[in-house]
């Protein structure tokens, strides 16, 4: 399975509380990317080989005009804690694992 890169809008502490089921992923912060444009986090995890998790819609926009990958999780739940994000992507994780292997899909939307 891909990489995970956690966008701006999702806690750095994502990486640690999720490290057992998606290792070596990372947050926009831990790569100096911090205050980075959309469309420059957009191609970091183009050239990376990395999945951006983000609740922010520009990221499936920028799929749509530009094609995959990089693929998207865009968690669509309003005002949430980092621990209701985190159970989001423990209970989808078969569903994020088959978007990684999946060559035709590259948005999953979670709620």
């Amino acid at each position: 399975m891909k990489l995970l890169l956690f966008d701006q809008n999702l806690s750095p502490r994502l990486v640690e509380h999720l490290a057992d089921i998606y290792p070596d992923s990372v947050h926009v912060f831990s790569l100096g990317l911090g205050e980075a444009m959309d469309i420059n986090i957009w191609q970091y995890a183009r050239d990376h080989d990395y999945m951006i998790v983000t609740k922010d819609p520009d990221f499936s926009e920028f799929g749509i005009i530009k094609g995959f990958p990089p693929k998207i999780i865009w968690i669509r739940r309003g005002n949430c804690s980092t621990q209701d994000i985190e159970m989001i992507l423990r209970d989808n994780f078969r569903s994020i694992n088959s978007l990684s292997a999946d060559e035709e899909s590259g948005i999953l939307t979670l709620f």
